[in-house]
């Protein structure tokens, strides 16, 4: 077995590295647009006054660093050549996460809104697997060039990890469903032009069966931004939505009558093993600055780095990390080799692993710096309150444990990667 990351990626890498030293580097210290950055980033994002929502200059500088990527050929690498990317693979986009979190915060990778100069499309990635022929031209060329993308409604107030068990529920007559109900944490709400909604549509509460995607537009009839939920880490994008009467076209439904759950589960996936290999590199620039930190730091006249009590806990986290990497790797390997169902158990092992060890580095980081390390001048409070996130809404730890276990005991179908997922986690 050849564990060498493949000389072709490695070159890719170093370009994607000039790119961002040659390019975006400069548009980040452009205009004190480094604020977004610095001490004052959480600052400068929000729009303390409206919601707490995302500042527009903050949000305008995203989308100038993803054109300039565009250009570049970088951002659509994930997409398909047909679409104007270069067919990355889960393996491929995994290195490539890592890498660019390995760089720490900037304006190449910024994950507390999923931000990268190499996208992480899911929404395209959706529409190309399970849109009709229609949405797939009225959408894809949107998604794309990001002008226009979906918000994903799936969570509600009461049944948070439980979506089988979801209230919202949509009624046909003739070609028209009318929908109500509610969604917590519809990410990007302020700025979507449709709320992918995930609605009851037959069959019983607690069913796999019966549960359907809509894309419902924003604008319609009925559907109402409720609150802005506010969260640990500020900005806030992410809203709880109603949905009063709100009537949609039967060829509003992506992936078909009653099978949203399949669409979930390939978003969910594909999404989780990009994201775990985003934790994995978030963490080993936890260790890297701790490291380097404690080799220059002397108090009492000697290095940091020669006491034990900071060489073994960065000695256990930097362990983790590394068998860590190597199942990463295997499991996005896996999925393109046989399936993005093929290892579900693996890609939950990675993802609550990754998210944790994120947070245990950059709390470790904070040690080890001391007062500045608590500080907003040294970045690691930012890391961890983002990853913090993520050991809830990726699916909590005890989701990922409970998928896990369903397979190691035998209580999901083994055979569920040739046909149907049957897991409802």
């Amino acid at each position: 077995m050849n564990f060498d990351i493949p000389e072709d990626l490695q070159t890719y890498l170093g370009e994607l590295d000039a790119f961002i030293e040659s390019d975006i580097l400069p548009l980040q210290m452009k205009d004190d647009n480094n604020r977004f950055f610095d001490h004052r980033r959480e600052h400068a994002r929000t729009d303390w006054d409206n919601g707490g929502l995302p500042t527009e200059d903050w949000e305008s500088l995203l989308l100038e660093a993803k054109r300039l990527a565009d250009t570049a050929g970088h951002f659509r690498f994930a997409s398909p050549v047909k679409y104007g990317g270069r067919d990355g693979s889960n393996l491929e986009m995994a290195v490539i996460r890592e890498h660019l979190a390995t760089r720490g915060l900037g304006l190449h990778n910024d994950l507390q809104n999923e931000h990268s100069i190499v996208g992480n499309n899911i929404g395209l990635l959706l529409m190309i697997h399970y849109g009709s022929d229609k949405q797939k031209s009225e959408w894809i060329t949107d998604l794309s060039e990001s002008r226009r993308y979906f918000t994903v409604g799936i969570t509600e107030s009461a049944h948070g990890s439980d979506a089988t068990h979801m209230e919202t529920h949509a009624t046909r007559s003739g070609n028209t469903w009318t929908i109500n109900g509610e969604k917590s944490w519809n990410t990007g709400i302020h700025r979507a032009s449709h709320v992918l909604l995930i609605a009851r549509t037959g069959g019983k509460a607690g069913d796999a069966g019966g549960l359907t995607a809509f894309l419902v537009p924003r604008d319609s009839k009925g559907l109402v931004v409720e609150e802005m939920l506010w969260t640990f880490n500020m900005p806030t994008d992410h809203g709880r939505v109603s949905f009063t009467d709100v009537q949609v076209p039967h060829d509003c439904i992506l992936g078909g009558e009653g099978k949203a759950l399949q669409v979930v589960q390939h978003f969910f996936n594909e999404n989780r093993i990009r994201q775990a290999a985003s934790s994995l590199g978030a963490a080993q620039f936890c260790i890297n600055e701790s490291v380097q930190y404690a080799t220059e730091r002397a108090p009492f006249g000697k290095p940091l780095s020669t006491n034990q009590g900071i060489q073994f806990p960065l000695v256990e986290l930097q362990t983790e990390a590394e068998m860590l990497r190597a199942l990463v790797h295997k499991t996005a390997w896996q999925m393109d080799t046989y399936g993005a169902f093929s290892v579900s158990d693996k890609v939950s092992m990675c993802n609550y692993v990754a998210n944790r060890l994120c947070c245990n580095a950059a709390d470790q980081a904070m040690q080890v710096h001391g007062g500045m390390g608590y500080s907003r001048h040294t970045p690691f409070e930012h890391i961890y309150r983002h990853h913090r996130r993520y050991r809830i809404t990726e699916g909590t730890e005890e989701i990922q444990k409970r998928r896990v276990a369903g397979y190691l005991f035998g209580y999901m179908n083994k055979a569920a990667p040739k046909g149907v997922n049957t897991d409802n986690s």
